[in-house]
Parts: C-alpha cells; structure tokens; sequence
C-alpha cells in the first residue's frame, strides 16, 4: 500500500516525479532505478563512515528521493509488478541498514559519546520494527496504521533527520532522535490498536 509522509509529499515528490517524467522517455526500468537507489545509499554509508559527514547527509537525502522515483516510473510505463513491490521494500530495509549503519560508524569514530554501537542498534532495530508493524497491520488487518507523532517516523522523515543530523555532524544525537521516534511510533500503533478494537479476533459466522 503507498503511503507518502509529509516530507514525501511537499519534498521527495516534486523531484522524483520529474525524473521519473524523464526517465520514461529512456530504457531505464524501474528494477534498475530501485538498484541504483540501493547504491546510492551504499555510497552515503561509505562517505559517513569515512568522516565525509556532509557529504554523506547529502547521498542520503538523495537516496530518499530516488527511492520515489521507481513507483512513478513503473506507473508511468505500466510496469508494476508484485517482484518490483517485493524488490523494493527489500532494498529500503537494507538501504535503511547500510546507512544507520554508517552513521553509527562516525559516531564511534568522530564523536566521544558512550556506546554508539548501542545507540545505533536501537535506531536500527527501531527503523525495522516501524517497517514491519505497518506491514503486519496492513496485511493482516487490512487497516492503514496511524503513525501518531505527527509520523515523526516514517521512512522520509527519518531519512531527513538522519541526512540533517550528518551533515551539521550531531549524528550520535541523531540516532537517539531516530530510535526513540521509532519505538514511540510502534508504541502508538500498539494503544491504536487496542482502543479501536482492531486487535480482536474475527467472531466465527
């Protein structure tokens, strides 16, 4: 199911889609943009680790803005497929992944903060669980999330945090604003849930 935060809509969007525009008049499939979306995160992984905070913050933004354009692109061409669905919410996860991951190494190597390791896995851990309540919930309730907060965590907004904590360099502040939304956000879903009677099982007919 799409879902567009806030930032998707008034940000990501006014750029993806233009590039998505211009992408249709070329061979270029969506698969192949969700992959080169994958390697630009890897490479925004590799800058943050290697103290290039800025431009990493940078390479991040701009991977959230290109994972939009794989959508348009295949709605333009009418190429959706379940394997593009399926292929792009692996690569987020990983994307996700790789990029905390590179933030957590600056953290440990450029600031003098306790346990980045450790702060870095809750953000991560965070980012997977707010990942895969939405799926759940969607899937087997057939019911859209709220997210609460504002959706101070979904995926664009996190990735906009996360791109603006790297390039100012707070980034063992950010990962904390990260994991702690994102446990937040599950938090909300699960009281969601439960006051709106969505957490009943189906009564037999």
């Amino acid at each position: 199911m799409a879902y567009d935060g806030i930032v998707s809509r008034y940000l990501n969007r006014p750029l993806s889609r233009p590039a998505a525009r211009a992408l249709s008049r070329t061979r270029v499939t969506p698969n192949q943009v969700t992959v080169v979306t994958l390697l630009v995160a890897i490479a925004a992984c590799a800058a943050t680790a290697a103290g290039w905070n800025i431009a990493g913050g940078i390479a991040i933004q701009a991977a959230s803005v290109a994972d939009g354009v794989d959508g348009e692109l295949a709605r333009l061409r009418a190429m959706s497929t379940r394997f593009g669905e399926v292929l792009d919410a692996v690569t987020d996860r990983y994307a996700d992944a790789i990029m905390l991951g590179g933030m957590t190494v600056y953290a440990a190597r450029f600031e003098d903060h306790p346990h980045p390791e450790f702060v870095g896995m809750l953000a991560l851990a965070g980012a997977l669980i707010v990942s895969y309540s939405r799926a759940r919930i969607e899937a087997s309730m057939h019911l859209a999330p709220s997210d609460g907060l504002f959706g101070l965590a979904s995926r664009d907004v996190r990735s906009l945090v996360a791109a603006i904590g790297a390039v100012l360099g707070l980034v063992y502040a950010t990962l904390i604003v990260l994991a702690v939304a994102s446990a937040l956000t599950v938090a909300w879903r699960l009281v969601y849930l439960k006051a709106t009677g969505a957490g009943r099982p189906p009564h037999d007919t």
